[in-house]
């Protein structure tokens, strides 16, 4: 796994700077739910992944605020909203001069959000991509021992930490676990649940059983909370 250069991935202009991304191998991943028990395969293509979650420094940069109490630059934005998260994707692309994933409307439960497969801007990573990225190879419920690659409840001091201060992951990936909980595209169970959205990978403030490749929360697309950001992906 190599970080992408200017050449083959056309990077954001300097008007706005994007993150760090790693070309993540296709393959494919099998999904549970917990609560229903309930299992499923999806096929992942090839896609690039931000090595961090969203900074406060990124947010800034791009929108003049940071969301959330005030912190250090490399501390992951919080506070954000699905509905935030995908508009913030549409401004970094714009001013990275690629083309926007999402378009949207007014729907405040943003059920008629839709998003281009074939547009080369930033997005939301999908449930199934999040998390074979996130297990990168491995089997178990963490790719490594969790206190070397995770901010948890047991390490934590109750407190978020500045990205990438832990072990990455085998693919080059920081803070899949723990940290920050990070929004992905999926809705949860539309039938059940209607339009409220995955997030993924455990928080700061989380036991260790909520920092589980496997393990799958959701929300409504409009909440917001101290430990949840989001990772940028891009299409290949």
């Amino acid at each position: 796994m190599t970080q992408t250069d200017d050449a083959r991935h056309d990077p954001p202009t300097s008007r706005a700077p994007g993150p760090p991304l790693l070309e993540i191998p296709g393959g494919e991943v099998t999904l549970r739910d917990e609560s229903t028990k309930a299992t499923w395969t999806a096929e992942v293509a090839p896609f690039l992944l931000a090595v961090t979650p969203v900074t406060r420094e990124l947010h800034l940069a791009l929108t003049g605020h940071a969301p959330g109490a005030p912190g250090a630059p490399l501390l992951p934005v919080t506070e954000i909203s699905w509905l935030e998260a995908v508009r913030f994707c549409n401004l970094l692309s714009e001013a990275s001069g690629l083309t926007p994933c999402y378009t949207l409307t007014d729907d405040p439960n943003a059920q008629d959000v839709a998003c281009d497969p074939h547009a080369d801007g930033y997005r939301l990573p999908t449930e199934a991509e999040w998390e074979h990225a996130c297990r990168a190879g491995t089997p178990g419920p963490h790719y490594a021992p969790l206190d070397g690659i995770a901010w948890y409840r047991t390490n934590s001091r109750g407190v978020l930490h500045e990205v990438a201060t832990k072990d990455p992951n085998p693919w080059g990936l920081h803070d899949m676990l723990g940290n920050v909980w990070e929004w992905c595209w999926d809705r949860y169970d539309p039938v059940v649940y209607g339009p409220y959205r995955v997030f993924r990978g455990g928080g700061a403030h989380d036991p260790s059983w909520s920092c589980r490749a496997g393990t799958r929360r959701k929300s409504h697309p409009t909440f917001r909370i101290d430990d949840l950001g989001f990772r940028l992906a891009r299409s290949l």
